[in-house]
Parts: C-alpha cells; sequence; structure tokens
C-alpha cells in the first residue's frame, strides 16, 4: 500500500540516488525507473517524480540551462542535497544499502545478477563497496548523456563505458565524481584512456598526431580524424569539470 506519511529521510536519500540515474527531462510517473524504485521505498510513482522535481530546483547545472525543477520542496530535500552533493562516493554506497533494505536483501544479492563466489571479511566488504560505486558510477554518467557516446551519438547502451577523465588509479577524491566521468563507446574509451584522443575544456575533441600516418586509412579518419574539433555533446547535467580535461590534455594526451 502507498504511503501518505511525510517522507523519511531513508526515501529521500534513495529518491536522490534515482534523481542521478535518470535524465532529468525523462522523468515522469511512467518512467520504469521511477515506477520501480517507488514500488521498492512504498511510494507512488507521482509521489517520487515529484521528489525528483524538488531535487531538479536545487540544481545549479540545470538553472544554467534553464530547465527548472518543482517549485516547492521540503528542509528534508535541501538537508540531503546538501550532504550528498558533492560526496558522491558516500551517496553511492548508502543509498544502495538502502535500496536493499528496503528489499530486504543484501547489496550484494541487488548488484549481483549472476552467482558470484565473494572473498571473506574486509576483503568482502571491499569488493562489494567497489562493485557497487562502479555501478552507480555508470547509471549516473549514462543518464547524463542520455546513453550517448558523447563523440559519435552512438546509444547501443550495452557498448557505451562511462569513462573517467582523471584515471580511478590516479584520483582517488574523484572516482566517483560524475565531473569526472564521459560517456564513451568502448573504442573512443579506449583511445582516451591511452591519450589517443582528448576532449579540450572548451569541450572540444582532438585527435593525437599519432594517427598522421595512417590518414589514408578509410577506418581511422572514420573512427578519429573526422572528429578533430567538433565538439562533443554536452549532458544535461553534471557538466565534465574543465579542470579535470585540462589535465587529461595535459598528462595523458599523445601531443
Amino acid at each position: 500500500m502507498s504511503k501518505i506519511s511525510n517522507w523519511t529521510k531513508e526515501e529521500t536519500i534513495v529518491a536522490f540516488n534515482v534523481y542521478c540515474k535518470i535524465p532529468f527531462k525523462s522523468s515522469s510517473k511512467n518512467n520504469p525507473i521511477v515506477v520501480k524504485y517507488a514500488n521498492i521505498i512504498g511510494r507512488t510513482p507521482s509521489a517520487l517524480n515529484m521528489k525528483i522535481g524538488n531535487f531538479g530546483r536545487l540544481d545549479p547545472a540545470l538553472k544554467e540551462k534553464g530547465i527548472v525543477g518543482l517549485g516547492n520542496g521540503s528542509k528534508l530535500d535541501e538537508i540531503v542535497w546538501n550532504e550528498f552533493n558533492g560526496n558522491w562516493e558516500k551517496l553511492a554506497y548508502e543509498s544502495e544499502l538502502l535500496i536493499a533494505k528496503f528489499q530486504n536483501k543484501k547489496v550484494e544479492e541487488v548488484i549481483y545478477d549472476e552467482v558470484f563466489e565473494f572473498p571473506i571479511g574486509i576483503e568482502k566488504e571491499m569488493v562489494i563497496k567497489q562493485r557497487v560505486n562502479q555501478s552507480f558510477f555508470r547509471s549516473t554518467i549514462l543518464s547524463s548523456y542520455n546513453s550517448k557516446c558523447c563523440i559519435t551519438g552512438l546509444s547501443i547502451a550495452e557498448l557505451l563505458v562511462a569513462s573517467h577523465i582523471k584515471p580511478w588509479r590516479t584520483d582517488a577524491n574523484n572516482r566517483l565524481n560524475p565531473h569526472n566521468g564521459l560517456c564513451l563507446n568502448s573504442i573512443h574509451d579506449k583511445a582516451f584512456d591511452k591519450g589517443f584522443i582528448t576532449i579540450t575544456p572548451d569541450y572540444k575533441i582532438k585527435v593525437s598526431k599519432c594517427f598522421d600516418e595512417f590518414k589514408k586509412d578509410a577506418t581511422v579518419y572514420d573512427f578519429f580524424l573526422k572528429y578533430e574539433n567538433h565538439s562533443i555533446f554536452l549532458p544535461d547535467r553534471f557538466f565534465p569539470s574543465k579542470e579535470f580535461l585540462d589535465w587529461h590534455y595535459t598528462n595523458i594526451f599523445k601531443k
């Protein structure tokens, strides 16, 4: 039965999780993701959709694009926003634990579809947390880019990667920061990771001079060279950090 009581903090944290996982313009009471999580927390899809709209009014990135959320919201919405916006690792893990709790499950049962043999003790907890965090990061990045590669526009989700601008191994503090992410197809993700392409702080694609000797190769042209100086498709929110993009150009890009 759907609730009519005031929202709890736990429910509101889950709502913020959902806010990050779906494109804001796609949120509606009929959106299957909204319906799924509304059922999990025992709220109506309309109520959860309104809560997502409340978070939208707090998001400066949406305001800059002229997109506004709902006009009213609770003090609790602001508390949750202020606690977790920017604290992405805390949001990822705590919200996924709550989602599992609402279903009377362990978090590993929620994030793993296949049978997985976990290690034991502290190592098990670390493996689970890493998997939860990676899953949240991927969902947030693909949602922000409407599940399209920001270079090619490819929209086959199975071929898309939530690519880190500053690599996972390099910057532990920004591993889950959605401003440190790009939605790329798997080939351009690998090329970006190896420095064969980069994206400048003004969101232009640059192709390494390493490809010069392959200029006559039609495949290389189609995959890389033709995108030189093109602008990427920008996300609805969580714009890639210009500071991180400059870091990649300076430290990773093969000039």
